[in-house]
């Protein structure tokens, strides 16, 4: 588990002559082991904020503390080596190699960590085993329905067993079955794992899986509901 504490976190782009300011002096707090859901319209931060948090990207001022270390002050190495470690992460259009078997897809980032083929084995085996894919593990992605692709980007998000996992609109690209599978698959990792699961959302029947949303507008939080943990 892993707590996330942002302060007065700004992230500017310039366009030309012009800085685009997305984020403007956002303080969040989320407590190791919740689940949040960030709303609000396109171009309110949303995805510059999961983006940070990942450690894809950095502020231009102010803190991200994740379990204390500031994450914005580590080198560019020293991140990359924290981001293998301790963070996982979902994205909308799955982001598969296609070349791969699920299986493999999965591997890939295991390949940065120093253990044992045996072992990777078994974690590979471990994570496609919980999303419901052990029998689909020699399919490549063109073999899978929608759905079971983001399964097989949720066995590789997982596989690592990151304190941290990140999702950018996991269930956007998907029918409301398959959709709800995902959400039921997040809810029983966040529950039996204890993993940290921030979210992005535009769906509102998404984000009630959540125990709290967390709304954007115009690169500031406008509404932080508190936290209630879902039984």
């Amino acid at each position: 588990m892993a707590s996330i504490e942002c302060r007065q976190l700004c992230r500017d782009y310039k366009r030309g002559t012009d800085i685009i300011r997305t984020l403007l002096d956002v303080d969040l707090d989320i407590s190791a082991g919740s689940f949040v859901a960030l709303m609000g319209p396109s171009g309110s931060g949303k995805t510059t904020l999961l983006n940070l948090i990942a450690g894809i990207d950095r502020p231009t001022a102010g803190s991200i503390r994740v379990d204390g270390t500031d994450i914005a002050r580590l080198s560019r190495s020293a991140l990359a080596e924290w981001r293998s470690r301790r963070v996982g992460y979902i994205f909308q259009l799955y982001n598969l190699v296609p070349v791969l078997t699920a299986y493999e897809n999965v591997e890939l980032p295991l390949l940065l960590h120093p253990i044992s083929a045996r072992e990777r084995h078994a974690r590979v085996r471990e994570a496609l085993d919980l999303v419901g894919l052990a029998d689909r593990h020699a399919h490549a992605p063109r073999q899978l329905s929608g759905g079971q692709e983001q399964r097989v980007a949720i066995a590789r998000a997982i596989v690592t067993r990151p304190s941290v996992l990140l999702a950018d609109e996991p269930t956007g690209d998907l029918d409301r079955t398959n959709a709800a599978q995902v959400m039921t698959l997040l809810a029983q990792l966040n529950r039996e794992r204890g993993q940290t699961i921030v979210m992005v959302t535009h769906d509102p029947a998404t984000a009630a899986c959540a125990h709290r949303t967390v709304r954007l507008e115009k690169g500031k939080i406008v509404d932080a509901a508190h936290e209630a943990v879902l039984s």
